[in-house]
């Protein structure tokens, strides 16, 4: 729960191929923000083609109303993909953290903190690469605090669980093991 007094706030942005689920990662974040009693904005942007174009979102969650939905850089930058990375690398803002999918993105001249999480590896183990979204969501979690581990779970459960129970098992074992991946000593 938001805390009283104590201003927060905290920007993303995720980005990817279309139909890798950054879209839903965003609205997991923001869901959980209201859930949270914060403040929240979702903002989605497509390339030329929904599956397989670029498409990334920003995300907002602030314990004070926001101004300016636009995030030109962010607290926390997920990155799914080569393009996604070569373009959003520089976003991240001084003490913010980079999680990108080390499957598919080799990240080099980073200036910032970067957290290498094998989202497909983790995700293909589980039973299917589309969940490797949620791989990097509880990455996000760990890594960042954007919002509270506890309520995102919560979340997941809420908005996913009730659409496809016969999920849910695995989106929740994925979604911890990315928190688990995050929350590694960085080497």
């Amino acid at each position: 729960m938001a805390q009283t007094g104590k201003k927060f706030e905290m920007s993303l942005i995720a980005a990817g191929f279309g139909g890798q689920g950054l879209m839903v990662l965003g609205q997991l974040v923001a869901y959980t923000g209201i859930e949270e009693g914060r403040y929240v904005s979702w903002i989605p942007s497509y390339g030329p083609e929904m599956r397989g174009g670029t498409a990334n979102c920003c995300v907002i969650v602030s314990s004070e109303e926001i101004g300016a939905p636009v995030v030109s850089v962010a607290d926390v930058v997920v990155v799914m993909n080569q393009p996604s990375f070569e373009k959003f690398k520089n976003e991240v803002k001084p003490g913010g953290v980079l999680l990108y999918n080390s499957d598919l993105v080799k990240a080099e001249g980073v200036g910032v903190r970067a957290v290498a999480v094998p989202a497909n590896t983790i995700a293909a183990a589980e039973g299917s690469e589309k969940v490797a979204n949620l791989v990097m969501l509880g990455a996000v979690v760990a890594a960042s605090g954007i919002v509270g581990d506890k309520a995102c779970v919560e979340t997941i459960k809420e908005k996913l669980g009730k659409k496809k129970p016969e999920y849910l098992p695995m989106n929740l074992a994925v979604y911890e093991k990315g928190r688990a991946i995050a929350q590694k000593p960085s080497a």
